[in-house]
């Protein structure tokens, strides 16, 4: 038995009675069914995103694109053109993928299966299954090694994510996972906020590099510029003046984000 683990979840819980966060992704449809496709789209967006920047996204994204056979048949420049702002957008293409391969086939129910789609991790599928079909699996993330950090690990030790996937599922509630999950989210989110620094004990930790001037913010620039159109090469080096555009360029094409073609011209892929 963990010490404190009954006063624990009474934090958890009253801090959720009290500030739980509204967001469109925790509104269920029709019968009080959650579309994992949402879902999915939600997880996916708010990796290393603030939910304050995800959710006019998330309502763009989801009005133009309503369903996994919507965005399968989109074109990728038309979900790039809608993720812009979100970065990272090989995101954006993982997801496009994820449409294009489950399209026709029940929407999968197991992490194995989840787990086969390129760009989904198993804390990534099991927040797909907790928040669509409410099944008891305990994963992690930042909100959540954070108040599992501050309660339940204070000699300063590292902890590697075994150990947090052992204290998720210590304290997980079983008979109503998903809202216990929004309830420890809101709860971690707002210690973050309280000044609670701790994340630097999680082995897994990394911290961001700043995005002015990195890879990032380039290949941010290049998706941005050929959105709008295809662009030769001498062209792009006249908008995107850095010495490292040809090595973003290489691996926006390596990824099938950006196509060469003949007449030495850059273009979204299709």
């Amino acid at each position: 038995m963990l010490p404190n683990k009954k006063q624990f979840i009474s934090n958890v819980w009253s801090h959720y009675d009290e500030n739980s966060r509204p967001m469109p992704w925790r509104n269920a449809g029709p019968g009080g069914v959650f579309d994992p496709y949402k879902i999915l789209v939600s997880e996916l967006m708010l990796q290393q995103t603030q939910v304050e920047r995800v959710i006019p996204k998330f309502n763009e994204f989801i009005a133009s694109f309503p369903s996994l056979t919507a965005l399968a048949a989109a074109p990728l420049e038309d979900v790039l053109r809608l993720w812009s702002g979100l970065g990272y957008n090989r995101r954006a293409k993982y997801l496009h993928d994820i449409a294009k391969s489950l399209q026709y086939i029940d929407f999968p129910q197991t992490i194995s299966e989840l787990t086969m789609q390129k760009g989904i991790g198993h804390n990534t599928a099991a927040a797909v299954l907790v928040y669509s079909y409410n099944i008891p699996i305990p994963f992690v993330e930042t909100n959540v090694r954070t108040a599992l950090l501050y309660h339940f690990n204070d000699d300063e030790s590292m902890v590697n994510e075994k150990q947090f996937l052992s204290l998720a599922e210590q304290v997980l509630d079983t008979h109503n996972p998903r809202e216990w999950y929004w309830a420890l989210m809101d709860y971690g989110s707002h210690m973050k906020k309280s000044g609670v620094k701790n994340l630097s004990r999680a082995k897994i930790h990394k911290k961001q590099s700043p995005f002015e001037g990195s890879l990032r913010q380039i290949r941010g620039r290049v998706l941005k510029e050929l959105v709008g159109g295809s662009i030769d090469k001498n062209n792009l080096a006249k908008l995107i003046n850095d010495p490292r555009l040809e090595l973003v360029l290489a691996d926006l094409n390596k990824e099938d984000l950006i196509e060469f073609q003949s007449q030495g011209l850059y273009k979204i892929a299709e």
